[in-house]
């Protein structure tokens, strides 16, 4: 709530903001994906500062991230299709289960990769023997890269040297 001062009338009036209701909060052209109820398999993957929790339903369904198809979620990326079902291509489970998914921080791309990782360990979580077939694709290894923070004094750049006075 804003308070407002009208000048004609030196008084001061409240402003209240109406609430959206629930349908104007979704768009239109785009349907709510519910996600499946029963017994999972839980994996957290990590990337950058991007944390991804896995969940795989252990029948068949839609691959849905942060409530939207994967295809729509990650269009910007080129083939990601076949990044994120590369552990269920090696595993040879692909289409066996309904996955969901919720990724937080980072970029759209370290946010895939973090993906991919809590994949892989939903599904050694599921069965300890697909660890032999994950780990030999470094899908089960955690990337530790992470972004190089500024130096304070050094321009706004990591690496950047400072300059030095010459006069």
């Amino acid at each position: 709530m804003a308070k407002q001062f009208n000048k004609k009338r030196n008084q001061i009036q409240k402003v209240v903001k109406k609430a959206k209701s629930a349908s104007e909060a979704t768009p239109k052209n785009q349907t709510a994906l519910a996600a499946p109820k029963g017994v999972y398999v839980e994996g957290v993957g990590r990337r950058k500062v991007a944390t991804a929790r896995v969940r795989l339903y252990d029948t068949v369904g839609d691959f849905i991230v942060n409530g939207k198809v994967a295809g729509d979620y990650f269009a910007s990326i080129a083939n990601a299709a076949n990044y994120y079902t590369k552990p269920f291509d090696l595993t040879g489970t692909k289409g066996k289960f309904a996955v969901t998914v919720t990724v937080k921080g980072s970029g759209i791309s370290a946010q895939l990769d973090a993906m991919i990782h809590g994949i892989s360990r939903a599904l050694v979580e599921y069965s300890g023997d697909y660890r032999a077939l994950l780990k030999k694709s470094s899908l089960l290894t955690r990337d530790d890269r992470m972004k190089e923070t500024r130096k304070i004094g050094n321009g706004g750049k990591a690496r950047r040297k400072r300059q030095s006075p010459k006069r």
